[in-house]
């Protein structure tokens, strides 16, 4: 059984915003206009979070990256009436677009905020159009999007393992976040192989969830600061 997850070392982590970048590139993601990023209409699908921790003098900015948390309890695909968004396979929660009716009750119950509506059709600059993923699909305007961990990487591989009679090898597979990220902030791999990276690192004393005791099982671990 294999549950992809990730785990984001804060320490390591420089709001750079690498990751975004590469996210929007591999997977096809509109440009918005400021006109439309003014009314809180730009599609990310990994977003850097600020958070204010502590007080007066103590007090310091964290930023965190968040993806979708591909939770083992998704409470998204629990209202969904067409079924758009379900459990998958290897622990993601899957988005099918081309079923969704874009009434975003997914969007309402996900506490994490990470999914995002396409309010319209997407729009890239003059010839960027013609170096678009073909791996990944145009979302029409009206639908809800989310990370999925860039599966289609993995889809790939799968293939590719097929054509040349192998095993497909996990170590082949990265999401574009963590293969840009160039603090190598972001650990990615399978979380129920003990022998993995990112398994070790869900297991270190500075290993957290974000909004854990909601009970959503979140598979996004992050690493808190080391402070003195």
């Amino acid at each position: 059984m294999t549950r992809w997850a990730m785990a984001i070392d804060l320490d390591r982590c420089t709001a750079c915003r690498a990751c975004i970048i590469a996210c929007k590139l591999e997977n096809n993601i509109g440009i918005s206009s400021p006109e439309q990023a003014a009314i809180g209409r730009c599609i990310n699908w990994l977003e850097i979070v600020v958070e204010r921790v502590g007080q007066e003098q103590e007090a310091y900015e964290r930023y965190i990256p968040r993806p979708c948390m591909q939770c083992d309890k998704p409470p998204c695909t629990k209202v969904c009436p067409v079924y758009a968004t379900y459990p998958a396979e290897e622990g993601l929660v899957a988005q099918i677009y081309p079923r969704c009716i874009g009434c975003r009750y997914c969007m309402n119950n996900c506490p994490y905020n990470v999914k995002k509506f396409n309010w319209g059709p997407p729009v890239w600059p003059k010839g960027v159009r013609e170096h678009l993923n073909p791996d990944v699909s145009i979302r029409p305007k009206g639908v809800v999007e989310k990370c999925t961990f860039c599966h289609q990487r993995w889809q790939r591989e799968k293939e590719q393992a097929r054509m040349e009679g192998r095993p497909p090898d996990k170590s082949r597979y990265q999401p574009a976040c963590a293969e840009a990220c160039p603090s190598q902030a972001i650990t990615f791999g399978d979380v129920d192989d003990p022998n993995s990276d990112v398994s070790e690192k869900t297991r270190v004393y500075r290993a957290f969830r974000l909004l854990e005791e909601l009970g959503t099982e979140p598979k996004v671990w992050y690493l808190a600061e080391r402070r003195e």
